[in-house]
């Protein structure tokens, strides 16, 4: 039995029998064999059959010994499709033809009649060519698109209560495995943080971290986003696109906001995980993928399960090593070390000398932080650029729509304020109060795209 490759191989000759002979013997041997008679028609076909090899004769009906038709042809497909491996064929077996179609960016050059296993050796080596192309290509493709990437803030996780110390013991644990990890909590504790140093901690700590909010991409645009397409796929798909997936091979892939994953796309997420592999959008081959997987989300995944809004299958591929944040009402005795660091941080960045008075920090604490520490870290920033004088103005780090209270609150109230989607809901509208209804500078602020803001007016029914 002979083994078939993988492999596209176009032949391009206007001999009608060299074509038939040739096709014969190279399907045999490889899963895609095109003929064409044209020139004209060669990077049409090229684009159409996604061809790796070119097997091009030199000399065609309109010029029939000097090769420069089969040169013209060449330095078009080299030119157009650089990835693409020529082996130039020609009846004149003229030694400095040969090395001028190589200067000219032909791989090899075989002369006809041959003999079959000739011409089997000769397209096996060239294949080798192929191979070493398509992984640079790709690695150009990978180290352009993350260098596009923002990788992130380098700040640390801040904590001394006992709850931050469990979870960070989790993080040193979960960092020696390449197991999945989904990480739970309200929007601004620190999901992505928690992520960084799982990654930084692991063995992929030297490969990509690469993150992709999940609620600011399209349903039309999710398979392009996580696994790429290639020029022509769709309308407006102008040149190849690497996927977040193959952007993250042999590092770690942070999927932010999972909930937002409308129910018909997380079985394509779920097939990737499973098969270690992905096909981008207009290609016919899989790429193999080698990633480390950590999910965050702030939705209840285990209560979209039982509404049907969430694969069970895909929870449990995703929730190996889980792990739950807890909002920063409930780590009271982090809030003045989060303070100093973020005080000291935009004391640098603004050139200030501004301090925080013991009084002000009592109630720092004493205040709710219902958009957790993202929430604290903007308004420290914006009470570092308002005050004046020596200390911290209290009256600037807080919303003007905030009071602040030492009052104990009822337990009724207490209840309204710790609902996920009232939380949320409130945070919202405090900000677009704080920036005046500007879309920009609110999501801005609460660390979200203007796509994932705009879904969550529309959940909350809030008018502009």
């Amino acid at each position: 039995m002979i083994n078939r490759y993988i492999g596209n191989v176009l032949i391009v000759d206007d001999n009608l029998d060299v074509l038939t002979a040739t096709r014969l013997l190279l399907k045999k041997h490889y899963t895609g064999v095109v003929c064409c008679d044209d020139p004209s028609q060669v990077c049409k076909l090229i684009s159409q059959h996604n061809i790796d090899l070119v097997l091009l004769d030199m000399n065609f009906r309109q010029d029939s010994i000097s090769g420069q038709e089969g040169f013209s042809i060449l330095h078009e497909i080299t030119e157009t499709f650089p990835e693409v491996v020529v082996v130039m064929m020609t009846a004149y077996a003229d030694i400095q033809l040969a090395i001028s179609a190589i200067q000219a960016g032909a791989v090899n050059f075989i002369a006809k009649p041959w003999q079959n296993a000739e011409l089997l050796g000769m397209v096996a080596s060239a294949f080798k060519h192929v191979e070493t192309r398509q992984q640079v290509t790709q690695l150009n493709r990978r180290n352009i698109a993350l260098n596009q990437l923002t990788q992130g803030s380098d700040a640390p996780i801040i904590g001394q209560s006992d709850t931050m110390k469990a979870i960070l013991a989790t993080v040193e644990k979960a960092a020696q495995t390449n197991a999945n990890v989904l990480i739970l909590g309200e929007s601004g504790t620190g999901k992505e943080l928690i992520a960084r140093a799982i990654h930084l901690a692991g063995q992929r700590a030297n490969e990509a971290f690469v993150n992709l909010d999940m609620g600011a991409i399209s349903t039309e645009l999710f398979e392009s986003e996580l696994f790429g397409h290639i020029k022509g796929a769709f309308t407006n798909a102008n040149k190849d696109r690497v996927g977040r997936f193959e952007l993250a091979d042999k590092g770690t892939l942070f999927l932010d906001e999972l909930g937002n994953l409308p129910l018909q796309e997380q079985a394509k997420l779920l097939s990737a995980l499973q098969n270690r592999e992905i096909m981008p959008v207009g290609a016919n081959k899989t790429i193999q993928i080698d990633i480390r997987l950590i999910a965050a989300t702030n939705s209840d995944l285990h209560h979209a399960v039982n509404a049907g809004e969430f694969r069970q299958d895909l929870l449990y591929r995703l929730n190996t090593i889980e792990i739950t944040l807890p909002p920063l009402r409930e780590r009271k005795q982090d809030i003045p070390l989060l303070v100093e660091y973020y005080l000291k941080h935009y004391n640098t960045k603004y050139k200030r000398l501004l301090e925080v008075s013991d009084c002000d920090i009592d109630k720092l604490c004493e205040y709710k932080w219902p958009g957790n520490i993202r929430e604290l870290a903007h308004s420290v920033e914006r009470a570092v650029i308002l005050s004046e004088g020596k200390y911290l103005d209290i009256a600037s780090v807080l919303n003007n729509s905030t009071t602040l209270s030492t009052q104990p609150k009822s337990a009724e109230d207490t209840v309204a304020d710790f609902n996920l989607e009232n939380v949320e809901n409130q945070t919202i509208l405090s900000a677009l109060t704080f920036f005046q209804g500007n879309v920009s500078k609110t999501s801005k602020a609460l660390g979200l795209t203007r796509g994932a803001l705009y879904r969550r007016l529309e959940k909350y029914g809030i008018k502009q």
